[in-house]
């Protein structure tokens, strides 16, 4: 028996599968902070289970694209022609220009991925501050201590990977390669207040300041550049953890002066520095896959490319290659719709993506040629890849158990280039995100 059907034969009807149970599992999520705005982050009743084959696999490939990143982020600064492959704004540009002082682009990364028993497929590269890392490791504590847990490790090897003290980890080594100096920093983790992921940061707060480094949780309109240094309610900050997106402070450009200022002048520092765009943008699976780069990545880097990056290409009218044979990028976005995405260069939670699958034919011609009328650099089409789907024990508000096959997004996060735990989101459709209403279960390793 695997470990999915095991765990579901130990799930009791009057005891975990119970109306009363499900009440008080949400009401502990809710208790934790384990919300996404007014829902739960996990509305599921098993977790999602790898092993360390898996695993292994997985670090390999992760910390390979990570590695690639911080490459293709260096080389675009040096480039021009590398740096237009990406598909900056003029905005983004001028504050990616900026020296930040120090050379780790992304501190904290993620990348969304399909994890299957003869392949591992990567969507894409979140490089800029992921969400989630702090539900993650307190879900992972959640289903650790349920009674469930203690029968099924009977005969059984079973782990979770921590994320908090990783993340802590990689931001102090950050601030020390900055060349900071105090021990510790006071971090500020920046963010718009309306944000649904406040709970996490006061999540991150409470984990950080236990471990002795002070921590507050503050909106850019709370800070200001006073005499040389960013201060929020007169508390010097050493180091800000920045998960106010690059979008939200080009586009408010006022209510962030202070943050830029303190950034611009080496005041503060900031991880993920604003460099962590170029590898962010989804433009960068289109220059891992264009062989007009493969001057950048060594045999084994190509072969890793090869293995787990889908075909990727910015929407141009130009001529391209796809297995092999050359033609225009229309043409074949057009003839091959059913096994193509289309996505903006730059958004979360799904927001524009088209599944070519999924689309009417006419209704795709119509999404390619707006593409194309937008600014080059705006949208990618991508090949399909091979998704996993598992079957959850899945409760509704009421507290009624379906069992539900659900599409599983199996993504790793990264630490300065070193991957540790996972953010394991379900979804009934296409696209998985607890943004557009998927959900979230903990990741354990067993064997």
């Amino acid at each position: 028996m695997d470990a999915a059907a095991d765990w579901h034969s130990l799930l009791r009807p009057e005891v975990e599968l119970s109306r009363r149970n499900i009440g008080e599992f949400a009401g502990v999520m809710r208790a934790r902070k384990l919300t996404f705005g007014d829902r739960v982050h996990c509305p599921f009743l098993r977790p999602f289970f790898l092993t360390e084959q898996d695993e292994a696999r997985m670090r390999t490939a992760a910390e390979t694209v990570a590695r690639l990143g911080e490459r293709v982020t260096a080389a675009a600064l040096e480039s021009p022609a590398l740096f237009d492959q990406l598909g900056l704004t003029e905005a983004e540009a001028r504050l990616v220009r900026i020296d930040p002082g120090y050379n780790c682009a992304s501190t904290a990364s993620r990348l969304d991925a399909f994890l299957l028993p003869d392949s591992l497929q990567f969507a894409e590269y979140n490089a800029e501050s992921p969400a989630g890392l702090a539900y993650t490791e307190r879900l992972c504590e959640l289903f650790d201590a349920m009674p469930i847990m203690r029968r099924f490790r009977e005969g059984r090897h079973v782990r979770f990977n921590r994320t908090i003290q990783p993340m802590l980890d990689a931001l102090l080594e950050s601030y020390r390669e900055w060349g900071g100096r105090a021990s510790p920093p006071t971090i500020a983790i920046v963010d718009w207040r309306n944000v649904p992921t406040w709970t996490e940061f006061e999540l991150l707060q409470e984990a950080f300041t236990a471990r002795g480094v002070p921590t507050f949780v503050c909106d850019p309109r709370d800070v200001a550049f006073d005499n040389g240094a960013l201060v929020c309610g007169g508390e010097r900050i050493d180091l800000l953890y920045r998960r106010v997106l690059m979008n939200d402070i080009i586009a408010r450009p006022d209510e962030c002066a202070a943050l830029l200022e303190a950034y611009a002048t080496k005041s503060v520092c900031m991880a993920n520095t604003f460099r962590c765009k170029l590898a962010h943008k989804k433009a960068f699976f289109a220059v891992l896959t264009d062989e007009r780069n493969a001057h950048l990545f060594s045999a084994s880097d190509l072969a890793a490319i090869r293995a787990h990056i889908p075909w990727t290409r910015v929407v141009a009218d130009e001529e391209t290659t796809k297995d092999g044979k050359r033609l225009s990028l229309l043409t074949l976005a057009e003839r091959d719709r059913a096994s193509l995405v289309l996505k903006p260069n730059d958004e979360y939670g799904g927001t524009g993506v088209k599944l070519g699958w999924e689309t009417k034919p006419g209704e795709w011609t119509a999404a390619l040629n707006a593409a194309l009328d937008d600014r080059k650099g705006t949208w990618v089409v991508q090949a399909r890849i091979p998704v996993r789907r598992e079957v959850f024990p899945m409760f509704d508000a009421v507290g009624n158990v379906t069992m539900r096959d659900m599409l599983v997004d199996f993504a790793p996060y990264l630490f300065r280039g070193r991957m540790t735990g996972y953010l394991t989101r379900l979804s009934a459709t296409g696209l998985a995100n607890v943004t557009s209403g998927g959900g979230q279960v903990p990741a354990f390793v067993t064997d």
